[in-house]
């Protein structure tokens, strides 16, 4: 009897505790990731239209059966557009084209006239979110 009293008591100060911190935990964090199920390394970049304005930027290399976040926050967009190889056979494209770089870090910003500005020229593949704010793409052999 004395236990079902302490137990009582204990459960009364604590449960609604827990339930205003489940009430004020932060959000999920939204972002968009791409997780690579190949066998080899990916580089990956990442084309977009923020309303105004066309970017690329690149190169995050993801390691096999992994996955990276390559915007963090909700996303503004429907449409991203994503380029990736594993430098050997595999490699994800598209006919959405974007300035790049072969081998350093970038951000680039417009579309047009790539080999004017001293940039490649790369085929993106279009993902549609469907307006989603977090998502996830996946590279498979």
């Amino acid at each position: 009897m004395q236990m079902r009293r302490i137990w009582a008591s204990w459960a009364l100060r604590v449960l609604p505790l827990l339930a205003a911190m489940t009430a004020f935990a932060s959000p999920a964090h939204a972002s968009f990731n791409v997780c690579n199920k190949a066998s080899l390394k990916a580089r990956v970049a990442l084309g977009r239209f923020d309303g105004t304005n066309w970017t690329s930027m690149g190169w995050w290399t993801i390691d096999p059966k992994s996955c990276a976040g390559l915007l963090t926050g909700p996303l503004d967009a429907r449409y991203y557009y994503v380029y990736a190889t594993d430098g050997a056979a595999g490699t994800w494209e598209g006919g959405t084209h974007f300035c790049v770089t072969p081998n350093a870090n970038f951000t680039i910003p417009g579309r047009a006239n790539c080999s004017g500005r001293g940039f490649d020229r790369g085929g993106f593949f279009e993902v549609d979110t469907s307006g989603a704010a977090d998502w996830t793409q996946t590279l498979s052999n």
